[in-house]
């Protein structure tokens, strides 16, 4: 009896430390792939699982306070022009606001 107890209890740390790591996995993917992948997560899991834990660690990102910001390219609201922040920030100050401001 102990011995299947023993047993039992191995398979559910493995199955748990896999859960974790497919969680993890799916975090470090682009936001689309991620997105995706979450929507076939059973909500069990969001109550089993350190959600918090790995969000903030697979979404850290590199960047120190001071540091510069990455150049990128986006196209404007109406689509007709793309802007580089490296060209903005050249000849004016500029502010960038990630997330909601509201």
């Amino acid at each position: 009896m102990r011995k299947v107890l023993v047993i039992g209890l191995v398979l559910i740390v493995a199955l748990y430390g896999a859960a974790c790591a497919g969680i993890y996995a799916a975090m470090i993917q682009p936001p689309e792939r991620f997105g995706a992948i979450m929507s076939h997560v059973p909500d069990l899991a969001f109550l089993a699982l350190p959600f918090r834990l790995f969000w903030m660690s697979a979404r850290a990102g590199k960047l120190q306070v001071g540091d510069a910001a990455p150049d990128f390219e986006l196209p404007t609201l109406d689509h007709s022009r793309t802007v580089k922040l490296s060209a903005e920030y050249a000849s004016k100050p500029v502010v960038l606001i990630f997330g909601s401001y509201t």
